[in-house]
């Protein structure tokens, strides 16, 4: 099979990857030219995928994978394109559909008749249907459903372990017609392998769901319960943290029970999914009030982490402050929605100093996102662990000269580790009774 995909980035190159792995010819197309570069190269543009460098350079030698900045060509020798372009939303919540746009009339441009498009990127409910089918059909000439079949199927894959993922969990699907929605099974399932799952309701496999609607509506809704989740869990913390209980074992305690399945609260929820896509289902059901009142309580962590350490500390005006961790999530050199820009934010409407630091960041990197980075050495006053970096384990006092105060945002230091330094976790109990933030 021809197999165009469209965005080479953290999700789009394991995937073009996995499809030329299984045999397939695949051009995959990226704006940048250095990405382009790089993935001819058999060089990955990006780190921290794992097995990612090496099945990349196996399928560039083998000839099963080249990459171009031409859509409309790419698109032009595929018999199933697939487009894996961001979709990003602003500060209310409005998504930016300008790169997708674009993305689809070029690749719109290149249709030949009987091509398959899916989208793969996550959307606004309807949005396949309503707003590219159309422009597809228009800048290619073909008819929907007759001579142009157009599907949705989400990733559900997390950034770091995207071809476990593809393996571990069913591979949803939804076209716009009957006729789609079958030839995206047959697509997937020949590009895709299944671990064996025996608890699920059926074969782990592709699943087509009816419509690239409840396709999309599926992706919304897990990504939306998880951040839900994190914000009844945050709730719970930020109680024990006024009542003198430690909330862990009280989840633990819950999750033992076959019903409960609270999630872990924390310093921030970061990332390109879970702060994103709850506003774009918000966008089109502006009356779920339950899932705006968590997006603002995972929001408002950051500063709720700062309250924490001002409360122990004293007045933080004019006080060196070290934030850990640039990283939303450990391991991954990602800042997407991290929880640093709000902790920052929260210091300096202090008066505090805050200083960054991340193992994966150079001080060059931190002040190029408009931080500024903690000098080798440096005294403190105090810390917050924003990241749940392994390296932040090991973390003592001494490794923070003049440190009175810590914050741990993400419940990963041993206590034992900081001698006479006052010490605080999320929903630990160890907090001032009635805080607030």
């Amino acid at each position: 099979m021809q197999i165009c995909v469209v965005a080479l980035g953290k999700i789009g190159l394991p995937l073009a990857v996995q499809f030329a792995s299984k045999g397939h010819h695949v051009v995959g197309v990226d704006i940048a030219e250095r990405v382009v570069r790089s993935v001819n190269a058999g060089t990955a543009p990006f780190s921290g995928e794992e097995g990612l460098d090496e099945l990349l350079k196996q399928v560039v030698t083998d000839g099963k994978l080249t990459a171009t900045t031409d859509a409309a060509a790419a698109a032009a020798t595929a018999q199933a394109v697939v487009i894996v372009v961001p979709l990003v939303v602003d500060g209310a919540g409005v998504p930016d559909f300008g790169p997708l746009d674009s993305a689809t009339r070029a690749v719109a441009a290149g249709l030949r008749p009987g091509t398959l498009v899916v989208y793969e990127t996550t959307l606004p409910v309807g949005t396949t249907r309503d707003r590219f089918t159309p422009m597809l059909a228009e800048g290619s000439g073909l008819a929907a459903g007759r001579d142009l079949f157009v599907a949705f199927s989400p990733e559900r894959v997390f950034a770091g372990r995207v071809f476990a993922d593809l393996r571990a969990y069913p591979k949803l699907v939804g076209g716009v017609g009957p006729e789609a929605g079958a030839r995206a099974v047959e697509f997937y399932e020949s590009v895709l392998d299944f671990d064996p799952r025996p608890g699920l309701a059926r074969p782990n496999g592709v699943w087509d769901l009816g419509s690239a609607e409840a396709s999309e509506l599926a992706k919304l809704a897990e990504t939306t319960y998880r951040d839900v989740n994190i914000a009844l869990a945050n709730t719970f913390a930020r109680f024990a943290d006024q009542t003198g209980l430690d909330v862990l074992p009280v989840i633990e305690a819950c999750n033992t029970q076959p019903f409960s399945h609270i999630h872990q609260p924390g310093i921030a929820v970061g990332g390109h999914c879970i702060p994103v896509y709850p506003q774009m289902y918000l966008w089109k059901d502006p009356q779920a009030e339950i899932v705006r009142a968590a997006r603002q309580a995972n929001s408002a962590m950051p500063a709720y982490a700062v309250s924490l350490l001002e409360a122990a500390h004293g007045d933080l005006h004019g006080e060196r402050v070290a934030v850990l961790g640039v990283a939303y999530r450990g391991g991954m050199k990602e800042d997407a929605f991290s929880g640093v820009y709000g902790v920052v934010d929260a210091l300096r409407s202090r008066g505090a100093v805050p200083l960054v630091s991340d193992p994966l960041y150079s001080a060059e990197e931190i002040r190029a996102l408009g931080l500024e980075p903690l000098p080798a050495g440096a005294e403190v006053a105090a810390a917050i662990i924003q990241t749940d970096h392994a390296e932040y384990r090991d973390l003592g006092s001494a490794d923070l000269p003049g440190i009175r105060t810590l914050v741990d945002g993400r419940r990963i230091t041993d206590p034992a580790a900081w001698p006479g330094v006052q010490r605080r976790v999320i929903g630990a109990g160890d907090a001032l009774a009635g805080l607030q933030s």
